[in-house]
């Protein structure tokens, strides 16, 4: 257990600085955007109201309320979950490949560490599982700091004050990503382990057999996800209608059972095909 923690902080030390990056770049990018399109949207309505001669109340009543879905749908707020969940996608693929083409083919000394490969393989899942739930856990902290921001430069008058579940609600990425109940949260996330896990064996299968390796991966791919989708295409196409829960059970059963084969085959893969 010690050796699969210490592998664990090992990989997250080895991303720790571009992952600080990407939490600096969605403060300042987050935080600027708050502060930005606010003065942009007081801005515009001190001039339309100028312009038409209108109160407040009759600004209101003919273009709405400010509130922070103005905010939460800007490029400047959900610019930098995007470029997190690319850098966070992309290193799915880096943390293995970087063990065999850098500069001192990491791979070879790591494979010899005296511990189970099977903790190798689950370290680097868990180091990027946890490195999500960290900046999603970031982004739960800012937030009602960024809208309290809002709040408070935002004249009462126009102010249209949103709790921050209904901001997470409204707006799709950030319901994406902070679901609100615990059935929301096993999709999401339980989706993203299953992709991840597909993703890991793929690899495991390009670095076992190479060129043949690259076709069996992307038909391992293609076969998940044909599982995966079964049920939406038994409803599409067939005679069957699946109750919501009913649905939700099955995709859930479907993902555990493709979670538990991806990362037993990608284990025995890096265990019996892999070697130095």
């Amino acid at each position: 257990m010690m050796r699969y923690i210490k592998l664990v902080n090992f990989e997250i030390n080895r991303f720790s600085k571009i992952y600080l990056s990407l939490l600096l770049i969605t403060l300042v990018s987050q935080f600027a955007g708050v502060i930005i399109v606010t003065k942009s949207l007081l801005k515009d309505a001190r001039d339309i109201m100028k312009e038409e001669r209108l109160s407040e109340a009759a600004y209101i009543t003919n273009y709405g309320s400010l509130d922070f879905n103005h905010i939460a749908n800007t490029l400047l707020f959900v610019g930098p979950i995007a470029l997190s969940a690319v850098a966070l996608i992309f290193y799915i693929f880096l943390i293995w490949y970087r063990d065999w083409f850098g500069k001192n083919t990491f791979i070879y000394r790591l494979l010899m560490v005296p511990t189970s490969r099977l903790s190798i393989y689950l370290s680097k899942a868990t180091a990027i599982f946890l490195m999500v739930l960290g900046l999603i856990a970031f982004q739960i902290i800012i937030l009602p700091m960024q809208n309290a921001l809002f709040n408070s430069n935002v004249p009462e008058a126009l102010l249209n004050e949103m709790s921050i579940s209904t901001i997470t609600i409204a707006n799709p990425i950030l319901s994406l990503i902070i679901p609100s109940t615990f059935t929301q949260f096993l999709i999401s996330y339980g989706a993203g382990l299953m992709i991840m896990s597909i993703l890991f064996t793929s690899i495991m299968f390009e670095r076992s057999f190479r060129i043949k390796g690259i076709i069996m991966g992307l038909l391992y791919c293609g076969i998940a996800a044909v599982l995966f989708l079964a049920p939406f295409f038994v409803m599409g196409f067939g005679n069957f209608h699946f109750y919501p829960n009913e649905l939700f059970g099955l995709l859930l059963a479907i993902g555990i059972i493709l979670t538990g084969l991806s990362v037993w085959l990608g284990a025995w893969l890096l265990k019996n095909r892999v070697t130095v």
